[in-house]
């Protein structure tokens, strides 16, 4: 069994580092201490996600102890991995209210019974200076300033904050609170695993193993998904935004999101190949809204979509919104605008449709008509 596991998780890997001496471990029979970093530097987890949690539940269901941190503390410093400038600084009080939404959304794809969940607060706060100064001493400046992002920004000249050197550090003695024996990550964090490697064998551990995997590109089919980007698929949006995003991917991206996120074994994939693209995109669609929010979520998704794409109605079931003095008002404060600038805007550029019809400004709603914004927002309006 181990050695078909091992095949698994190499058919999804990037690079697996020791290859070996994994294999050998698991081959052996090792329970292995598995661990993950999740900073919560945005409230919403995303379907990019998914390729790391997917291999955590892999390693969870051959009895391997998965670890997830949330990195509480250090998404205060920003992981500077892949930027080009600086991160603002998080308070307290956003790391909070990022992180518990984290706790909730893990409960989708992991058995939380299974699992250690920790902060890294809990070893990292409470560092004397002492401390902190005996981490620096077990790496060099020139060891953290070889990585990419950092040389990059020194050589154009970008600015490159103190305390951002302090991250990869942190994020290593994570590696060490825990004892991993296995650290998983996307590619972005390849330097930040190795590092690991480095400061465990400084405090006398054996170094991590580590497996990298591909990061997924967003519904742009062009950048890597994020949601400051706004080219994300949130798994816990409604069952309906899941289905039409996956839906608007191009079909370029349909194998790698198959492969990597539908939770689909190899025989179903390869059957699905033989589907003509626009429906092996909807059944990956139903599959990413069945396993996030289950079966019945995902019919209706998908007859959501039908009656609105297809069919070019509007869906069965809508939020009401209250009818303001005007319509620029009333899509404001229904939160289908932002601001009735942008209100403004999308009616004058017809993106704002009442009752399926292009209509101006000055249209005086009545009760039950139904306001259409974009491709995807609904509301009817009622009082």
């Amino acid at each position: 069994m181990s050695a078909e596991f091992f095949q698994r998780l190499h058919e999804r890997a990037v690079q697996i580092h020791v290859d070996d001496h994994l294999r050998a471990r698991l081959e052996r029979g090792d329970t292995l201490r598995v661990k993950l970093g999740l900073d919560p530097t945005a409230p919403d987890l995303h379907v990019g996600h998914l390729v790391v949690l997917d291999t955590l539940r892999m390693f969870q269901d051959e009895g391997h102890t998965v670890v997830v941190i949330i990195g509480d503390y250090t998404a205060m410093i920003g992981d500077p991995s892949g930027r080009s400038e600086t991160r603002p600084m998080l308070t307290e009080a956003q790391v909070e209210n990022n992180a518990e939404t984290y706790f909730k959304q893990l409960d989708l794809v992991l058995d939380r019974k299974k699992i250690e969940v920790r902060r890294n607060s809990e070893w990292l706060a409470s560092m004397s200076a002492a401390d902190i100064l005996r981490l620096l001493a077990k790496a060099t400046l020139q060891q953290v300033l070889q990585r990419e992002d950092f040389a990059d920004r020194i050589k154009s000249g970008a600015a490159v904050g103190a305390h951002e050197i302090l991250y990869p550090f942190n994020q290593a003695y994570d590696s060490v609170a825990v004892k991993a024996d296995v650290e998983i990550g996307g590619t972005d964090q390849l330097f930040n695993l190795l590092f690991g490697r480095e400061i465990q064998k400084a405090y006398g551990q054996e170094p991590q193993d580590i497996a990298v995997f591909p990061l997924l590109e967003g519904t742009d089919g062009v950048q890597k998904m994020s949601k400051s980007l706004g080219n994300y698929i949130g798994i816990n949006e409604p069952p309906e935004e899941i289905y039409g995003k996956t839906m608007s991917i191009p079909d370029t991206l349909i194998e790698k999101y198959m492969l990597l996120i539908s939770g689909l074994d190899s025989g179903e994939r390869d059957a699905s190949r033989s589907l003509h693209p626009r429906d092996r995109k909807a059944m990956l669609a139903h599959q990413l809204v069945k396993r996030l929010h289950g079966d019945e979520a995902a019919r209706r998704a998908e007859e959501d979509f039908e009656l609105r794409f297809r069919q070019r109605g509007t869906p069965r079931e809508m939020r009401d919104i209250r009818r303001a003095a005007d319509l620029v008002t009333t899509m404001v404060d229904g939160k289908l605008a932002t601001s009735r600038g942008e209100a403004r805007r999308l009616i004058q550029q017809e993106g704002v449709r009442v009752n399926g019809t292009k209509i101006d400004a000055e249209y005086e709603l009545k009760d039950g008509d139904v306001i259409q914004v974009g491709r995807r927002q609904f509301a009817r309006v009622v009082g």
